[in-house]
């Protein structure tokens, strides 16, 4: 019974870190679009929220590379997919509070990594899965986006250099409709996927499923894929912002060029099974947008900062997905000391949001605007 109480502990858990990926996330998908009014803020947060959906049901790659590529399922049990999802969740909500558009995926990984190194070892880490389906494409990813978008908005100049500003900017507008939808059917067929995998590794683990013929249960697919569209529609404005124009002053040639080279890049990446930044891929594209019309439209100091955000995302995720796991470790075996510290990491939420309403109202406001 009580392995049955941590697993039912652990799928809620993934399912709230699926939640906050969608709203750590929403920024990738829609942000250039409300930056360039191509899109009213709702409109763009539903209309992502609904393709986000649809989206985790185009494939299942990423989510077999989750579950068997990262960490070795035969030692994983769920106490370690607790810890890991911890760690994750942590660093989602520490760098939406500060703004960061950081890698839920690599958060989610670096969590995993982390509590499975402290509870087994070095044994249980999959180093050749890990450089190879993370390492390498963290690094081709946005390098590629930052091209295509470049030389996208390069030709996109060129095509319509002597066309009316104002004819111009509404056909990249509606454009802009096309893109920012792709991008957010990307986002969901890559990203929802990621806990579809953890939530199936935690069934292997607790006996549930057998580990001979990976299999996502369709019940995994559909709340994984309604849990990541609800955090996308309540959109985390912060991101949204700092991706939107502090980047750079956006245009909607810009906005086409960067949703289009990064919906490529996604669906490229998720249908070779590959746990993508959609992160990495879309600032990449921004930055290879404005870098193409001269370098001096990027503010390079603002693009540091996410970059370093990047860096720290797996072995800050790792720290923090270590220390849950030993926490629970120490508290209880099984079910207590899972309980404890979920009771601990909701508190510490609880007394961290309940601090930022008391300071002032929210950016919704000034995102909107």
């Amino acid at each position: 019974m009580g392995s049955d109480i941590v697993l039912y502990i652990v799928v809620a858990t993934a399912l709230a870190f699926d939640f906050t990926n969608g709203f750590h996330d929403t920024a990738n998908a829609i942000a250039t679009s409300i930056s360039t009014r191509a899109m009213s803020p709702r409109a763009a947060v539903a209309m992502s929220a609904v393709l986000n959906f649809v989206g985790a049901f185009v494939s299942l790659q990423v989510a077999a590379t989750v579950a068997k590529g990262i960490v070795s399922p035969d030692a994983i049990t769920s106490t370690i997919v607790f810890g890991g999802l911890i760690g994750a969740i942590a660093w989602n909500l520490a760098t939406w509070w500060f703004g960061l558009p950081s890698s839920s995926s690599h958060a989610l990984i670096g969590g995993m990594v982390g509590s499975a190194f402290v509870a087994v070892g070095p044994s249980a880490i999959e180093g050749d899965g890990i450089l190879e389906k993370v390492v390498i494409p963290a690094l081709i990813a946005p390098t590629l986006a930052f091209a295509v978008a470049g030389i996208s908005i390069l030709v996109a100049y060129r095509v319509v250099g002597r066309q009316r500003p104002g004819v111009v900017n509404r056909g990249y507008r509606l454009g802009q409709l096309v893109t920012g939808s792709l991008f957010s059917l990307a986002h969901g067929t890559n990203d929802a996927q990621k806990t579809m995998g953890i939530i199936t590794l935690a069934l292997i683990a607790n006996g549930n499923l057998s580990g001979d013929n990976f299999h996502v249960p369709t019940w995994v697919v559909v709340s994984s894929a309604t849990a990541i569209s609800l955090g996308t529609y309540f959109g985390g404005w912060r991101i949204i912002r700092t991706m939107g124009s502090r980047i750079i002053k956006m245009d909607p040639a810009q906005g086409f060029s960067a949703q289009g080279a990064g919906s490529a890049v996604v669906l490229t990446a998720s249908h070779l099974g590959f746990p993508l930044s959609t992160t990495h891929v879309i600032s990449g594209g921004i930055m290879g947008a404005g870098a193409a019309k001269r370098l001096s439209a990027v503010r390079w100091g603002v693009a540091g900062n996410i970059v370093i955000a990047w860096v720290l995302t797996l072995p800050c995720a790792a720290v923090i997905g270590g220390v849950a796991y030993g926490l629970t470790s120490v508290l209880g075996d099984d079910a207590l000391g899972v309980i404890v510290v979920l009771l601990m990491v909701i508190g510490l939420v609880a007394a961290a949001f309940g601090s930022r309403v008391r300071r002032g109202p929210a950016i919704t406001a000034s995102a909107e605007a």
